[in-house]
């Protein structure tokens, strides 16, 4: 049983996504971004309280902008989502996370060492130039379940 229901054109959206946010960082790095999309999905909490789908998450907007710099910027539809990207995108909505971004709900590149905390959460970890941050504890459990 998948962590989120999702429709196929969510699949190629969040392949699509991943591709377009670490690419550079290989099929590990695409799957620490897919957790952190499917997290968001699954928190209900923060600023991912409306959110309830896949599209919902990748197409959110916060302080008048795209959550994700990939979507700002438009690079989220330059190219279609590979058969290998779509089975990534799969492989998270069908349960798989890990660490860094195992509970993770924000990911950026500071182009430099990764601060302890981003906006206040703190950072778990840290794969190539992506810095992960969760949710300080008792702020958002819903991220841990499921």
């Amino acid at each position: 049983m998948p962590r989120v229901n999702y429709r196929s054109y969510e699949v190629d959206e969040m392949a699509r996504m991943m591709r377009a946010e670490a690419e550079g960082e290989g099929k590990q790095g695409m799957l620490y971004v897919g957790n952190v999309i499917v997290n968001r999905c699954v928190a209900t909490c923060l600023d991912f309280k409306d959110v309830r789908t896949i599209h919902d998450v990748i197409f959110q907007v916060q302080g008048g902008n795209y959550s994700f710099e990939a979507v700002q910027k438009g690079n989220v539809f330059y190219q279609r989502a590979r058969t290998s990207e779509k089975r990534l995108a799969k492989q998270n909505l069908n349960y798989w996370r890990d660490h860094p971004a195992k509970f993770a709900l924000w990911y950026f590149n500071p182009h430099g060492p990764c601060p302890p905390t981003w906006y206040g959460q703190p950072h778990t970890g840290q794969f190539k130039e992506h810095c992960f941050y969760e949710p300080k504890p008792g702020t958002c459990d819903s991220v841990y379940s499921g």
